[in-house]
């Protein structure tokens, strides 16, 4: 290897860390899912999908490489102090013990175990099987040194083979064709509704998270010069790319595909175990265990750490091992709730930290051109905020939705360009970033 760039195994290793670290419980759902409502649109709706879960997170690992911080909290610091702390809480709180995690014990569960047992035992084994996942969780994280190798050289290449076997069966003999009509919701606007469906994968929100974990990869393979850092991280983003393009594809397309024989279940998970016990009865059972909990498990662990890491960061007086029993704990808990109720209650949440999230990659994005000024966080920011809160309020479940919301929610939509669609923060965001190049300008001008 030159000590001055990463060989092309090592750039393919790279890039399969990210893939692995970003490809959990979710990723495998959620296209699946969207498949079987989206029918013969599900093309138009797979393209929205791969923005938002691809795109997205593909700018957020390189919008890392423009700035010089070394952690989420730091980039959100750029607006201020408090904000960079309750930020960064909400976002490891999704990520970990709230939604993101027990989800990945629940998906893993409900596809590759539940199907094996039937479902008058489920709810104990359930929570025997959420104690054990995430005690092994515990375990791995407590010594994370060797832990992302693993992921990048062994756990990665291992759920692709056991994936693309599944997937091979799928389409050398599939159910049907997409010739089925889709579902209501994707009826009409199919692209925008795989947009926002696309925000349940979780990754661009922690998009910049992982880019921090994996250039510490790449620095423990001998380079250190930033911005050879840049190019190794831009080149192992391509095998990230087309790896997570093709499989969100491919499982897109097979849950439409299921439409031939299979009704669209209540979720990705139980479509996936359905779809395997059609093509490999029993075995395909056992496979789906295999390839869901080494899927959920590897991001499980990555994800916990993160968790522990970044907490200790922020309240350095209690230890690491602390925050990540904590971050195991409360998940093998809250996975008991089931699948779909997971799923459900973490929308309005997801729906709220994205644009929030969103904004500092875009703002960081820009600074090649514009350089690196708070005052370019702080003014976008601000002006998302609202948009934000109402988008998070729009996607309440039934049970917490007011008159009073509705009505607010239904304002909010009237007024502001593209907010019926989950996109009311772009025109603010925009507005808000000219907003801040104008006080920039404007005190450069005074100083001067």
């Amino acid at each position: 290897m030159n000590s001055n760039r990463l060989s092309l195994k090592n750039t393919i290793y790279i890039g399969l860390l990210l893939f692995g670290i970003f490809f959990g419980a979710g990723n495998v759902i959620f296209p699946i899912s969207m498949g079987q409502q989206a029918g013969f649109n599900t093309p138009m709706a797979t393209a929205g999908f791969l923005v938002t879960s691809v795109g997205f997170s593909l700018l957020g690992v390189l919008s890392v490489t423009f700035i010089k911080e070394t952690g989420l909290y730091e980039i959100a610091r750029k607006v201020n102090k408090p904000y960079a702390y309750l930020f960064t809480i909400i976002v490891f709180l999704i990520l970990g013990p709230l939604f993101a995690t027990p989800r990945l014990a629940t998906t893993s569960f409900e596809v590759g175990i539940q199907p094996l047992i039937g479902t008058d035992l489920s709810k104990p084994v359930l929570a025997i099987f959420s104690i054990a996942f995430f005690a092994l969780t515990f375990i791995l994280a407590l010594r994370p040194a060797k832990l992302m190798t693993y992921i990048g050289k062994y756990l990665t290449p291992l759920f692709l083979i056991l994936l693309g076997i599944l997937l091979l069966f799928a389409f050398i003999n599939p159910m049907g064709n997409l010739s089925h009509g889709p579902q209501a919701t994707y009826q009409s606007g199919s692209f925008f509704t795989g947009f926002l469906e696309g925000y349940n994968t979780m990754d661009a929100l922690g998009a910049q998270l992982m880019a921090f974990i994996v250039i510490n990869a790449i620095k423990e393979l001998g380079i250190t010069e930033p911005k050879q850092i840049a190019k190794e991280l831009t080149k192992s983003s391509v095998v990230f790319i087309v790896v997570m393009s093709v499989i969100y594809i491919l499982l897109a397309l097979m849950g439409a595909l299921s439409l031939g024989t299979l009704s669209p279940a209540a979720n990705g998970g139980a479509a996936l175990a359905q779809i395997a016990t059609h093509y490999l009865g029993r075995l395909g059972n056992v496979l789906l265990a295999a390839i869901i909990i080494v899927a959920c498990l590897k991001t499980a662990i990555g994800l916990i750490m993160a968790f522990g890491e970044t907490m200790n960061h922020l309240f350095p007086k209690v230890s690491y091992q602390t925050f990540i029993a904590i971050a195991c704990i409360l998940p093998a808990l809250f996975a008991n709730i089931g699948l779909t109720n997971i799923i459900a209650y973490s929308v309005p949440a997801l729906m709220f930290i994205f644009p929030l999230a969103l904004v500092l990659i875009f703002v960081a994005l820009l600074t090649p051109l514009v350089g690196d000024h708070r005052i370019l966080y702080q003014t976008t920011t601000l002006f998302v905020l609202i948009p934000a809160i109402m988008d998070g309020l729009n996607n309440l479940p039934k049970f917490l939705r007011t008159e009073t919301i509705t009505s607010l929610v239904e304002g909010y939509h009237a007024i502001i360009p593209f907010s019926s669609i989950g996109l009311g923060w772009v025109v603010p965001a925009i507005i808000g970033y000219i907003f801040g190049l104008i006080i920039l300008a404007t005190t450069q001008k005074s100083k001067a």
